[in-house]
């Protein structure tokens, strides 16, 4: 039985940048986070420290920088044009995936309206991306991550399995609350990014309000086949649910009575839903989400 060299990649992590287009009357501010992840020919570098296929990480987040300077746009676009360069410029690598999150930022509200170039840090959710490319092909995956969610009522559990160790009581009325992350994998890389992000995002709120929920399983497929039914260049999307737990806070030791306008807001431990909404003719992914 021989020992091999399995599956492998390298990059540079964490490449922060911010870029300020600067207008005559007003800026605009984009702050994005890169990643980047290369792989091909590269054996030599493991088994005997031959560097001859490396492009050093150090020069990957020189060329982040350096492409920034030619403009950013949409998130999707920017990993493509990263991930494109790095396999046609190097002849060892096969493949190439770049992550990107955007970091939003809201305009100040001045005295005189939304400042020119004053901003405050947006808390509402992050965007991403990730963008993987071959010399053949090229597949772009768009999500969010944090985008909290809260219906106080028209939510409910019962009716599950139970056993010995079982205590949760059932419920006809509580608190449905979650911080979603979300994915979604794109038929083309050609897709209108910049028009698809902000719907994709309002069509998850406004299902999990309008869906009167008896699980947060139901919810998490409601949400999905909102999207993939209003935009069909989206093959498939991959959410992730925890559930925010709310429990009523028992005030009879003080004498008060909590009618249900009180809870504790718990952070850990949560259960947690997770689950893909697909079309059932699409290709696989090239990609391990």
């Amino acid at each position: 039985m021989g020992i091999v060299l399995g599956d492998n990649r390298y990059g540079k992590a964490e490449v922060h940048l911010v870029r300020v287009d600067r207008g005559a009357d007003r800026h605009g501010l984009t702050d994005v986070t890169v990643g980047v992840s290369l792989s091909g020919e590269l054996a030599d570098v493991h088994l005997r420290g031959d560097n001859s296929n490396v492009l050093t990480t150090d020069a990957q987040k020189n060329t982040v920088f350096a492409f920034a300077a030619e403009g950013v746009g949409q998130i999707e676009e920017f990993g493509l044009r990263l991930a494109r360069h790095f396999v046609a410029s190097q002849p060892a690598i096969r493949r190439a995936e770049v992550r990107l999150t955007e970091q939003p930022w809201d305009r100040i509200e001045g005295s005189e309206g939304p400042a020119p170039h004053s901003f405050a840090r947006n808390g509402t959710c992050l965007r991403t991306a990730r963008v993987c490319v071959t010399a053949d092909a090229a597949e772009v995956v768009s999500g969010l991550t944090g985008l909290t969610l809260l219906n106080t009522t028209d939510s409910e559990f019962w009716g599950f399995a139970t056993d010995r160790y079982t205590t949760l009581a059932e419920t006809r009325d509580r608190i449905l609350a979650t911080a979603v992350d979300a994915q979604w994998r794109h038929l083309s890389s050609d897709a209108d990014f910049g028009k698809s992000y902000p719907d994709v995002r309002r069509l998850l709120a406004a299902a999990f309000a309008e869906t009167y929920s008896y699980s947060l399983q139901q919810t998490l497929y409601a949400m999905g086949e909102r999207v993939l039914a209003a935009h069909p260049e989206i093959a498939e999307i991959r959410l992730s649910l925890p559930n925010k737990h709310h429990f009523l806070v028992d005030l009879s030791p003080h004498g008060v009575e909590n009618t249900d306008t009180v809870y504790y807001a718990a952070d850990r431990p949560y259960g947690l839903i997770e689950g893909t909404v697909t079309r059932d003719d699409v290709a696989p992914s090239m990609m391990d989400w």
